[in-house]
């Protein structure tokens, strides 16, 4: 740390006995003076470091081919600090004992790599030409000929990155280990390798060349392959190499190598081999959420990215624009900030003290100003956030936010009667917001304290009715409703919230059948668990369940039967009451209603392939399952408009929320 200070360098280190792992920016106007001040001894312009470092160093320095403009350098800091760390590995790899790292294969400088890739991939488009044309053989496969074909085996490529990087950015024939952990690899190659012939070409690579010589020794050493080879420095050194050696080479990586830093990746190529997180878009941009309670790593595009502030979801984006800060994480490729800002940024911070901000506000957008004009939420309802995030983080999106929560309490407290069915509860942020309304609308109709009649079931009177299946979810908006009718939705009861996610607090799956609260003894609420909600509400409107008819039915539920539900809401008026509405979200779904409705056709998933979808098989499953679900979306919003039982109105909130209103 001592002798790199004076070069103004930033990074980190990791030092252990089986070597050095380190990622650092250093000024250009003094790199060649850093580099020998690592390689060379004192004699010689360098320093004692030397003596570490220098015989060391299998490939020299990986230096990244294109410098960073100095005020980009500035404004986005790859590295905050200088930090050496000492550590009992340079990459966790979980192996119970040390291999030999110096018998790792052979060290393929960048340019032999080039070749060799550019090679199998010419031949593997001739057998393939070879094959359509009725000649012999179909190429190999897994590294093995066909019995009577001479022709030399197609190496396997092995990407030894995790999931993540992949996704954006690999080389072409690259076969990726599709591991969230690099010690997750071993199980992998054991089972992709199992049936593979031990002298079967093998070439792995990863991005600067520490994790591929790991794997080369364990597929060498432990599972005994005899013709492995491994990328000399790793993607960067390529990078660089046919930067400076061969320029008008057209790269075999294609995208963007993602690096452990600020700038989160190099693009190399345009190609955008990413499937964006929020709504399925092709991207190259890698992230991490923004808020700095969830930090997930995603791909997102640039579209999301913006429209959601760089958060993952809604409920995300929610936290950071009411806690008015934006702790921005660079993109690769990207123009995000590294630095915090305010959301509503004003001229003079000090004198902010008007919540909508005054005359001197700037909003970002619409959103913002919309949301600094509305009456503030609730505290309750952040915290049911935070602890979605914490306990259900998958589903961390699926909760409405400030804005539709707010039009749901509106609405139930403008109605009729107070009443809701609610059809999926999940973890009860909804739930809140139909039951302060449904006491809102008591309170009008003339209940509470002086009349402490409690609306119920099937008695009448301002209520909730909340069915979900999801028995973890369930035990998740019990504990947030107690928090709400025994504490408020005000600081209390956000305190009350709060303390779940202390460590010597277990919330537990819900276990019972139903259980029943009450609010500002007015409003009451029933969270029922059920199998089958459309089976429920179909039993309710043959009237052989006791119940009285409800004012707003919100359907958050099963995406491939709304059809049904609406026909049980309005085939009668046993559960939904006659000039009801019936609140359907998620009607945009992400946006992929605009593809599924070009043609009128919708999406037909046999379109789908390796090369227009993401490489990642999960990613993959999730894409198809997406535009499938859009597909079926489309469906109802195509049908439910034209049916003369209701009339509609769509609006462009969150995810889409329709409202229909029952004739």
């Amino acid at each position: 740390r001592r002798s790199w200070r004076p070069f103004r360098a930033l990074g980190r280190a990791y030092v252990a006995r089986e070597g050095i792992n380190a990622q650092m920016a250093v000024p250009s106007d003094v790199l060649p003076n850093f580099l020998r001040c690592c390689a060379l001894p004192p004699g010689e312009g360098g320093s004692d470091l030397h003596g570490v470092l220098g015989p060391y160093m299998e490939n020299g320095m990986n230096v990244d081919p294109v410098p960073v403009d100095m005020d980009e350098f500035r404004e986005d800091l790859p590295f905050r600090n200088l930090h050496v760390r000492v550590r009992s590995q340079i990459v966790a790899d979980g192996l119970e004992e040390p291999l030999d790292w110096s018998s790792a294969g052979y060290d393929m400088p960048p340019l032999e790599w080039h070749r060799r890739l550019k090679e199998a991939r010419d031949a593997r488009e001739r057998r393939s030409l070879s094959s359509k044309d009725g000649g012999e053989g179909g190429g190999e496969r897994d590294g093995k000929d066909d019995e009577d074909d001479d022709r030399p085996s197609l190496p396997i490529v092995l990407d030894c990155r995790n999931n993540y990087e992949t996704q954006v950015g690999k080389f072409e024939l690259a076969e990726p280990l599709e591991t969230e952990n690099f010690r997750d690899s071993w199980d992998v190659l054991k089972e992709r390798l199992r049936d593979v012939p031990k002298d079967a070409p093998i070439m792995t690579y990863c991005t600067g060349g520490i994790r591929c010589v790991k794997v080369s020794a364990y597929l060498t050493q432990e599972l005994e392959f005899t013709n492995v080879s491994r990328l000399a420095g790793g993607v960067v050194a390529y990078d660089r190499t046919l930067n400076e050696k061969a320029p008008t080479e057209e790269p075999m990586f294609k995208g963007v190598n993602y690096v452990f830093d600020g700038r989160m990746g190099r693009r190399i190529t345009d190609d955008q081999l990413g499937t964006c997180y929020t709504c399925g878009r092709k991207t190259h941009l890698v992230t991490n959420c923004k808020n700095p309670d969830c930090h997930k790593r995603m791909v997102q595009c640039e579209y999301c990215r913006d429209s959601f502030f760089g958060t993952c979801s809604e409920a995300c984006k929610q936290r950071v624009v009411n806690s008015g800060m934006a702790t921005t994480r660079n993109s690769a490729g990207g123009t995000q900030s590294s630095t915090s800002e305010r959301l509503f940024a004003t001229g003079e911070e000090e004198k902010k003290e008007d919540p909508s901000g005054g005359e001197d506000t700037i909003y970002s957008n619409l959103d913002d100003y919309s949301a600094a004009h509305s009456t503030e939420r609730w505290p309750l309802l952040r915290e049911v956030e935070s602890n979605t995030a914490r306990f259900l983080p998958s589903g961390a999106h699926m909760v409405s936010g400030s804005m539709q929560g707010g039009l749901l309490s509106t609405l139930t407290s403008a109605s009729r009667g107070g009443r809701v069915l609610e059809i999926g509860t999940f973890t009860g942020y909804a739930t809140a917001c139909f039951l302060e309304g449904a006491a809102a609308a008591g309170a009008c109709l003339g209940g509470g304290i002086a009349d402490p009649v409690v609306g119920t079931r099937d008695g009448g009177g301002p209520f909730v009715l909340s069915l979900e299946r999801d028995r973890r979810a369930l035990g998740l908006a019990a504990a947030h409703l107690k928090a709400m009718t025994e504490h408020g939705m005000g600081d209390e009861g956000a305190k009350e919230a709060s303390k779940l996610r202390s460590d010597n607090i277990e919330v537990k799956d819900f276990g019972g059948d139903s259980i029943s609260f009450t609010y500002n003894n007015i409003a009451g609420c029933e969270l029922l668990r059920v199998n089958d909600a459309l089976a429920t509400v179909e039993e309710m409107a043959s009237n052989n369940s006791p119940h009285a008819a409800f004012d707003i039915a919100f359907v958050d539920a099963d995406k491939t039967r709304l059809m049904e539900y609406v026909d049980a809401l309005v085939g009668n008026d046993n559960v939904l009451k006659k000039g009801g509405l019936i609140l359907v979200d998620n009607v945009l779904w992400k946006g992929l209603v605009l593809d599924a409705a070009i043609g009128g056709n919708g999406y037909d998933s046999s379109s789908d392939d390796d090369e227009s979808l993401s490489e990642d098989k999960n990613m993959l499953r999730k894409n198809r399952r997406a535009r499938k679900l859009a597909n079926k979306m489309h469906r109802f919003n195509s049908a439910i408009v034209k049916d003369d039982r209701v009339d509609v109105l769509m609006m462009n909130l969150r995810d889409g929320l329709s409202m229909i209103r029952k004739r």
